[in-house]
Order: C-alpha cells, then structure tokens, then sequence
C-alpha cells in the first residue's frame, strides 16, 4: 500500500522529497489541489471543503497512511479529518518550537515566514504561546512566495527584489532563526541562504513530519519490508491533481526535480 500526501500545489513536494529519502522502500501517492489552490488566500470554512473532497478522492488510492503536507490545512482541518478516519494522518505546524529551542541559549529571536491564513489561524497563536516564554516569536506573511513556486519561477534578480522588500522593515541582526512555515518556501532556502545574514539559520517542518510518519508506521508496523536482492526498488511516486491536468502533472514530477538537486547542497 501507499503513502498519501496531498497540498493544494507544488509545496508538499518538499515533505515529499524528504519522506524518500528517509523511507526509501515506500510508494508514494501525491496529490494537488489544483482546483482550489492556493489555500491560504481562502477563507477556513473554504479550505476544510475542499480538504474533505480532496481526502475521499486520495483514499481511493488504497494508502495506508496520509500527510497533509500543508500548514494551512492541517490546522483548519486534521481534528477533524483524524475524528473521521481510521488510518494515521500527520499534520504540519510551523517549526517554531525547535527555533525557539535553537535560540535560547544566544538571545536571538525568531522569524516566521508563512501564508497569511496560517498567521490567523488559533492554532498557530497557540502553538506561539506554548513554546514562547520570552516573546521572541516575529511573523510575516509571504503569500506572493507561493504563487513564485506555482510557476517554478526562481529568477534570482526578482527574488533578491522581493525578499529585500518584504524584509526591509525587519532588523535581520537581531534574529537567529527563519522558520519556514509554508510547505512551498523551502524551494527559496538557497536564495534566502544568499541574502540572509551568515548567522541565521534556516528552519521547516518537513524532518519533523517525516520522522513522525515514520514513527508512526513503525508503530502500526506498517513499514514497508527493505527490498531484497532481486526485487523491484520501491519509491515510486504516483502524481494526481484535482483538475486532472497533466501538464500540471508533469510539472509536479519536474518541481521535485528540481528540489532533488536544491537539497543535494544542503545534505
């Protein structure tokens, strides 16, 4: 059986990439919400619709476990969704406990970077205020940076603009870590890498998650069995999307490409 992911678009791609590399024996299932994306411009009551719609068609796929490879919609819907299924399902949060963790010891503080709708949402404030003794915890929305990401589009000179821009009223020398609090942010961590200062450290879900995942099955032992001599090698994704657009299947299958390559200089 498989392992189901699902985000409104290209972002949990990066979750995705990291669950093969830490569960190489596994097959894999993705799917984008291409006809609602992006989510985190849409209303709650919106996101947990198109969730729910987006959960029965991947649960067709016969998976044995799913991940909602999306900050915004674990928090508006993975209560919910875990109250309505039985198979393990693991969420996303922004990083901001292990920042926080990181950053006690020099006094820095934090910066969250994420779409607006997870900034608003309460489980987000709450996260911040059960791991934020000091107040040190900073957020700014980005929500341009995922329709960067949707078109693939890494043009350095545009970028550099952008982040100088969205940055410009925020005194980077006080900050210690950036969490990237959107499954989609991570395809900018070499540019961000550039332009932030040297003792920043960039930080995101993705390990997290996938460690979890794979606690998760272990648990269950619902693990795959390492492939023995012989046999066919697992990690196989299948790529699925709610518009049913294969171009947009074939730049899901590219995009993880490219991530591929990105984190190469950062294992």
């Amino acid at each position: 059986m498989k392992i189901g992911f699902f985000d409104s678009g290209l972002g949990g791609i990066t979750v995705l990439s990291e669950a093969l590399r830490r569960l190489p024996n596994e097959s894999f299932v993705y799917m984008a919400d291409t006809l609602h994306a992006p989510y985190g411009t849409k209303t709650p009551q919106e996101v947990r619709g198109y969730v729910k719609t987006l959960v029965q068609t991947i649960l067709k796929e016969e998976v044995k476990a799913l991940v909602i490879a999306c900050n915004t919609a674990t928090s508006i819907a993975v209560a919910e969704l875990r109250r309505e299924y039985s198979i393990p399902i693991i969420g996303m949060e922004p990083a901001v406990k292990p920042a926080v963790e990181m950053n006690r010891a020099n006094g820095k503080r934090v910066l969250v970077l994420a779409t607006s709708l997870t900034l608003k949402q309460s489980g987000y404030a709450a996260l911040v205020s059960r791991v934020d003794d000091h107040g040190s915890v900073d957020s700014l929305p980005l929500p341009e940076l995922v329709q960067y990401c949707e078109q693939l589009n890494f043009d350095r000179t545009e970028l550099f603009e952008y982040f100088n821009r969205k940055l410009s009223s925020f005194d980077l020398d006080i900050y210690g870590t950036v969490v990237l609090g959107c499954t989609h942010y991570p395809f900018y961590k070499e540019i961000l890498k550039e332009l932030l200062p040297s003792h920043i450290q960039l930080i995101d879900g993705s390990q997290g998650t996938v460690r979890r995942l794979k606690q998760v099955l272990s648990e269950r032992n619902l693990l795959a069995s390492p492939v023995k001599a012989g046999q066919a090698q697992e990690g196989h994704v299948t790529f699925l999307c709610s518009s049913q657009d294969e171009a947009y299947v074939h730049k899901m299958e590219r995009a993880l490409e490219i991530y591929a390559e990105h984190e190469k200089i950062y294992l």
